[in-house]
């Protein structure tokens, strides 16, 4: 039964009036907050009493608010709930406006795997060098995103992925489409873990890629040749500050990235000590104490080299600046060009092979003990404490090496090098004696 007659009952109210009952839950709260009157319904859902908002008269009328009390009516009774179902639209509605504006902005939809991917990387920033972290964005950016960013983490299927990560794989880039693979599992734990109810798909698809060879970057471990290396280097004809470079990085242990963007203000020449900063150090975690930085020890030959070098660039800040490109430091291909044009292509040296060189020879030649080689390339240690206590560990052992690994270098330059590298001698298989029993045998024919 209906109570209230019609409009003109509410259109004649005055101040003061107190509740209009319609019944069955729907009512009106007369010039509640001003000269406005407000429609409620009253429902119970799950024993529990609630009131929705019906509307705001005139905006909505007597007809009307019966309606909506109706369909609410009618949503109790499915065992829905109204206030849940106008919240959810709500929310559709917002997320469709957000989605809108996300567009224009040229963002990708929220829940996306490319806007959940770029906010993995900004998580993990903090803990990865800025190279590490331009890599990973780069590779999604050029590989995944085209294919799959758009996509809802929880429409995309294995065999989605799989097709983005085989079209990298068809280029002969394995290495590439296996850390696509990692990076993009990464990003659905990240999403997981948020609390999206969702599987990982790339976890389905870890034997579908073909496995890269893993392959060791060219190195000369034969002192003689070394030493032909190293005359060569002194000989070079190019850039002052390449020859330089080249000069060092037998010299440092350095990957040749640690070595071109090194800065004065890291190196101290009086005490012979360079501390490189950890964020700079390959490797895309930092611990959670913080790393400290890399101590490289540096010979005497080594200082030679950066006073050297310090006459010419010490104001600039940078070490090894780029020629032409103000504020950058020596290109990544610089180096290998160079010892291209000295005559060792990449199936004999890289820049990058002269860390093979130390691990080897200062093991095998020179006897040092393996655990303060590794320490000196920044390898990982063994130990949990290892890491907190690398700057100083082993101090004066390194300082020794360094020193005895450079005279080792000047000797072998100069052909004077007395310490005897050891050799296997050529293989010669036993079956070449059958050709010496075949020729006897043609001589007592004979």
């Amino acid at each position: 039964m209906r109570l209230i007659k019609s409009d003109r009952t509410i259109q004649a109210l005055k101040p003061g009036t107190k509740r209009l009952t319609d019944g069955a839950g729907l009512y009106l709260l007369p010039f509640s907050k001003g000269d406005n009157h407000y429609w409620r319904f009253d429902y119970t859902y799950e024993s529990k009493r609630k009131t929705l908002s019906i509307g705001v008269y005139p905006e909505t009328g007597l007809a009307l608010a019966r309606e909506k009390a109706d369909a609410a009516r009618a949503s109790v009774a499915r065992g829905e709930d109204p206030s849940s179902l106008r919240k959810e639209v709500k929310q559709s509605i917002s997320k469709k406006v957000d989605a809108e504006k996300r567009a224009k902005r040229g963002e990708s939809p929220l829940g996306s795997f490319e806007e959940v991917a770029r906010r993995w990387v900004d998580t993990k920033r903090h803990g990865w060098t800025e190279g590490y972290g331009h890599v990973v964005l780069r590779r999604l950016q050029m590989h995944v995103f085209p294919l799959v960013g758009y996509a809802q983490l929880k429409d995309i299927s294995p065999k989605m992925m799989l097709d983005a990560f085989r079209k990298v794989e068809a280029c002969g880039h394995l290495d590439t489409a296996n850390r696509l693979r990692e990076i993009s599992s990464q990003v659905f734990r990240f999403a997981i873990a948020e609390g999206l109810d969702l599987r990982d798909p790339c976890a389905d698809i870890s034997d579908a890629l073909k496995k890269p060879i893993v392959r060791h970057r060219s190195a000369i471990t034969n002192p003689e040749q070394l030493g032909q290396l190293l005359r060569a280097i002194d000989e070079y004809s190019g850039s002052f500050l390449v020859r330089c470079a080249l000069q060092l990085l037998p010299h440092l242990m350095l990957r040749s990235s640690e070595l071109r963007m090194a800065e004065w203000k890291e190196i101290d020449l009086d005490n012979r000590l360079w501390y490189i900063p950890a964020e700079r150090m390959k490797g895309p975690k930092i611990s959670k104490m913080g790393k400290p930085p890399h101590l490289v020890p540096l010979s005497t030959q080594a200082v030679s080299v950066f006073e050297d070098l310090f006459e010419l660039t010490g104001r600039t800040g940078l070490v090894f600046p780029s020629q032409g490109r103000l504020g950058r430091c020596m290109s990544e291909n610089t180096l290998n060009v160079a010892l291209r044009a000295m005559g060792f292509d990449s199936s004999i040296v890289t820049s990058h092979g002269f860390r093979a060189t130390a691990r080897t020879l200062l093991v095998e030649v020179l006897r040092i003990d393996e655990s303060i080689v590794e320490m000196q390339l920044a390898h990982s240690v063994k130990d949990a404490l290892g890491t907190a206590y690398n700057r100083t560990q082993f101090i004066h052992q390194r300082l020794e090496m360094m020193q005895s690994w450079s005279d080792y270098l000047e000797d072998l330059k100069h052909n004077r090098a007395k310490i005897v590298h050891p050799t296997l001698p050529k293989f010669t298989p036993v079956t070449d004696r059958l050709k010496v029993f075949e020729k006897r045998r043609e001589e007592i024919a004979t």
